[in-house]
């Protein structure tokens, strides 16, 4: 379903948008999703919208046939990049999952701030958005995955969680799509 409406506390909620994933070769240019990022990022701020930018910063516990070892990093890897043009006012949410409220304060955060619906973007979109996503569905907010603002290192993975996930979690639309509702909103 495209996204229709935005709530009146409406939070976005960028993943992993951050030097050490960044750097990593993508199925989309990086750059337009950054671009796409800092926009909704300046347009929330200018609407009096909660940003929350989450960083990854390890892996969790047990075994997988596929792991990424997360020693040896450089030691600007978990920095947010500068294209979000970072606020004090933004939350920040150091995770050590894949998903956003996984063993974080988001959920409280967010609850005691109003919020009942949030916009997610950021990298990689089969891995961190999407469990955030469905973490944020199983608590019941309200969700909007804006597609031009997330890619993923494996192109299938990025059309799978866009075409067959996402649209059973919430909206999708794009980063003009989510500005005009909220420039609307706040007219």
């Amino acid at each position: 379903m495209p996204v229709t409406t935005l709530d009146t506390k409406t939070a976005l909620v960028l993943i992993d948008m951050q030097k050490g994933i960044v750097a990593l070769p993508t199925a989309h240019p990086i750059d337009d999703v950054k671009q796409h990022c800092a926009a909704l990022a300046k347009a929330f701020r200018a609407a009096g919208q909660p940003v929350v930018l989450v960083n990854v910063a390890g892996g969790a516990k047990g075994r997988a046939e596929q792991s990424r070892p997360m020693h040896d990093l450089p030691a600007d890897w978990t920095d947010l990049i500068a294209d979000l043009d970072a606020q004090p006012e933004d939350h920040r949410v150091t995770k050590h999952t894949w998903g956003a409220f996984t063993q974080t304060d988001l959920d409280t955060w967010l609850r005691a701030n109003g919020v009942t619906q949030i916009v997610l973007a950021g990298v990689a979109t089969s891995i961190g958005v999407e469990s955030t996503a469905r973490f944020a569905q199983e608590l019941g907010y309200n969700i909007t995955l804006v597609t031009d603002a997330m890619t993923d290192m494996v192109l299938e993975a990025h059309d799978n969680s866009v075409t067959r996930i996402f649209p059973r979690l919430g909206e999708t639309g794009s980063t003009r799509d989510v500005i005009a509702l909220l420039n609307a909103k706040n007219a």
